[in-house]
């Protein structure tokens, strides 16, 4: 009888342990909300929209519905402006979000490194950086700016597209007006070059570009294909290659320490294969041998510029004064570690 009793008494106290185990995870799973905001600035039409939906759906999937993510594009949480975004995700207006290093350099000033002009000649060498040491460091520069990154994605190699002529030398850019992002390194490149750089955003662009107010602008082709740029005057096309904008999937800190250590684990692994499979389809009919995309573009009526090595180089020289400008401002020690990781590369 004794023994028996002894049993009973130790599967009580195992059970009530068991409970006490399964509370927490339980207690923090009611805590989750309904609904996750994922800003992105494009929809799901494009390789960096088409990114968010991806990594939503991996992880409703992968977390049994327990994290579930709403996309809104246009950057609309934040009015549109897509130079608030960082700021609004570290407040937490917006849980999570893939954002562009571009737009959100004016708070972490070290994501200027892969604006600097010309410095990644190949899709090797962003690889080499984001995929890097010097990825990881950015990612710490990151966390420590209050948001927690989970990985990479790309919006592609930014190409110059303008309405007047084939651009082939710096002196082609003289005095074209040119529409560019909110980045004051983006003013000083453009300015460097003679044209004449004007802010202003997608929304407002579009329409300027119809009108002839705009002469061109820069974006990947991901942008110039989906948003049909050709309809509104942009017949020229220069592929010179010479920025590439990564994307960050993050997560907001908040957010991120109210999931289970599972779960965050489920979502930072979901952003990893959504990350690979953006950074296919953004590269998709440029890697590829004869780069069938431009042969799309170009069967649009749409004329477009290779530069050989030899011009290529004459934009190098023409913003070199604007790199050595930037350099130390992004941090000398992370634009050495970025060039030796850029030579250090397999082709």
């Amino acid at each position: 009888m004794n023994f028996r009793r002894s049993l009973i008494a130790t599967l009580v106290a195992a059970s009530a342990a068991l409970s006490l185990a399964v509370l927490p995870t339980a207690a923090s799973a009611q805590n989750y909300k309904s609904e996750y905001k994922m800003s992105l600035v494009v929809g799901t039409a494009f390789p960096w929209g088409k990114g968010g939906e991806i990594w939503a759906n991996l992880v409703k999937e992968r977390t049994n519905g327990r994290i579930n993510i709403k996309l809104y594009p246009g950057v609309s949480l934040i009015q549109g402006d897509q130079t608030r975004e960082f700021s609004a995700l570290r407040q937490g207006v917006i849980d999570m979000a893939i954002g562009s290093t571009i737009n959100w350099s004016p708070q972490v000033k070290e994501l200027n490194l892969f604006s600097l002009p010309f410095l990644m000649p190949d899709y090797a060498a962003i690889d080499a950086l984001t995929q890097g040491e010097v990825g990881k460091d950015i990612f710490a520069r990151l966390d420590k700016a209050g948001v927690v990154p989970l990985a990479w994605g790309e919006n592609g190699y930014r190409e110059i597209t303008n309405s007047k002529r084939p651009i082939q030398s710096p002196e082609d850019l003289k005095g074209m007006k040119i529409r560019v992002v909110g980045s004051p390194l983006f003013l000083d490149i453009f300015t460097a070059l003679g044209a004449n750089p004007t802010q202003m955003s997608w929304a407002d662009a579009q329409p300027a570009f119809a009108s002839g107010a705009v002469d061109g602008q820069e974006n990947p082709m991901s942008i110039f294909t989906a948003a049909k740029l050709q309809n509104v005057g942009q017949k020229n096309v220069t592929m010179w290659g010479y920025i590439a904008d990564p994307l960050v999937f993050v997560v907001n800190k908040d957010v991120w320490s109210s999931w289970t250590p599972a779960d965050q684990a489920i979502v930072r692994q979901a952003a990893i294969d959504a990350g690979k499979q953006e950074i296919a389809i953004a590269r998709k009919g440029l890697a590829e041998p004869g780069q069938p995309l431009l042969k799309e573009i170009e069967s649009l009526g749409v004329t477009v510029t290779k530069l050989s090595p030899a011009q290529r180089e004459a934009f190098v020289k023409a913003t070199q004064p604007v790199y050595a400008k930037w350099k130390p401002q992004i941090g000398n020690d992370l634009v050495n570690k970025a060039e030796k990781s850029i030579a250090a590369r397999a082709k």
